[in-house]
């Protein structure tokens, strides 16, 4: 038989029964009241014939990246360059390193403007575990705004494993100029491909005046390298990479005029570039014999058709590969 209950848990379950009915009307003319409601409970109505205002994204150039540059991040970023990354570049790139010397001639905590070609994704994290400890404890990478930085995730994991720091690639903007020399002020270095991506064919592209412009305005040496290799482990358009040799030639720092254009100065850092993928596919002597006459070959290649440059491209790895003299014959 069920039982009975007595009149006080009638009374009881009565009032629990009365206030859940009483919450759940006042939720419902909450509802309604949030569905009705107009400024400042919702953004204000935009007239008709205007457009809205754009919504500030917090991708590509505008994604921040602080919080990478405080000591967790930059600790994880030494850690993960050391361990992880350090024996996979040695794996796929086996680099050999010339004239890392050079740049004993730089005072200390002094930052520099690293300037690279760039052949392929291989070329930051080469670069990365092959400068001096120095300045891998503070240094920024500019990378491309609309490629590493068109999410928070893409962002996200570029800024903590290598420290990048967007960068638009069709024309620096004053904020992000602004930006990478407040940084640049306070003793942070800054590595950057002045090409604006990676090279489509082998060749170098045309160098920007990013890297000149800071250089000027914040007067801090430019160290300009060359890598060679990188593009036969992971070039543009493979996702797979492909264990090769790599030579990073490291050249002497460049120091801007006093009264220098940076136009100027980009074109002795498109010069000195050039002189060391010279010297690399040559020798040191041949290099400096050519750049004295004026005939340093140019990082673009031939102006001809795709297959004359693959030869003319072909040809150079050949004369790199074969053995040479690094002294004249006397």
């Amino acid at each position: 038989m069920p039982q009975r209950l007595s009149t006080r848990e009638i009374r009881r379950r009565t009032k629990q029964i009365r206030r859940a009915i009483d919450g759940t009307r006042r939720r419902l003319i909450n509802l309604k009241f949030i569905r009705t409601a107009q400024f400042p409970y919702r953004p204000p109505s935009v007239p008709k014939g205007i457009d809205p205002l754009p919504k500030k994204s917090k991708t590509g150039s505008s994604f921040k990246t602080d919080w990478a540059r405080r000591t967790p991040a930059q600790t994880f970023r030494m850690l993960f360059s050391e361990f992880p990354m350090r024996p996979i570049i040695q794996f796929l790139a086996k680099p050999s390193m010339i004239g890392i010397d050079s740049l004993a001639d730089i005072p200390n905590y002094q930052p520099v403007i690293f300037v690279a070609n760039h052949h392929s994704h291989i070329d930051t994290p080469l670069l990365l575990t092959s400068l001096p400890i120095r300045w891998r404890k503070k240094l920024v990478v500019g990378a491309a705004a609309d490629y590493f930085f068109s999410t928070r995730i893409t962002g996200t994991l570029s800024a903590l494993f290598i420290g990048a720091i967007p960068i638009e690639r069709r024309k620096i903007t004053r904020k992000s100029s602004d930006d990478i020399a407040d940084l640049i002020d306070k003793g942070w270095s800054f590595m950057v491909f002045p090409e604006g991506g990676r090279s489509p064919d082998g060749w170098g592209q045309p160098f920007r005046g990013g890297a000149a412009y800071l250089s000027l305005r914040c007067n801090a040496p430019i160290v300009p390298i060359h890598i060679t290799g990188t593009g036969a482990i992971l070039r543009k358009g493979r996702n797979l990479p492909k264990p090769s040799k790599t030579t990073i030639n490291f050249g002497r720092p460049i120091w801007p005029g006093i009264e220098e254009s940076s136009r100027s100065l980009a074109k002795r850092i498109e010069v000195s570039v050039a002189q060391l993928a010279d010297e690399t596919s040559s020798n040191w002597w041949e290099a400096k014999k050519r750049l004295y006459e004026e005939k340093t070959p140019t990082l673009h290649g031939p102006e001809a058709s795709s297959w004359r440059r693959a030869w003319e491209l072909s040809g150079r790895k050949r004369k790199q590969q074969s053995p040479s003299r690094n002294w004249p014959k006397i």
